[in-house]
Parts: C-alpha cells; structure tokens; sequence
C-alpha cells in the first residue's frame, strides 16, 4: 500500500503512527508488568546459596 504525498497521506501515516505506539506502550506496560512474577518465580535463597 502506498500512502499518497498529501494531506490525506499525512493524516494516514499519523494515525498508523499513534496506534502502532499505543501498541508498543503497551507492550512494554506487559513486560513491565510481568517483571514481578518471574522475580517470585526465580527467588534465590540466601540461605540456599551459602550452604550449596
């Protein structure tokens, strides 16, 4: 698909450009989000490490 050189174009590729950017923020807001979990998941005990 090609977007025309014009006014149209431009708003085209600026709402493409504003829902692509919602969609990464949000991404990261997951990652972000799920960053928690995994450090309960891979809890290292100190006691655990010394005595190994």
């Amino acid at each position: 698909m090609i977007v025309p050189d014009t006014l149209q174009g431009a708003v085209v590729l600026s709402v493409i450009d504003f829902a692509l950017s919602i969609v990464m923020i949000a991404g990261i807001g997951v990652v972000l989000a799920l960053l928690p979990l995994l450090n309960r998941i891979g809890r290292l005990d100190d006691d655990n490490l010394r005595n190994h």
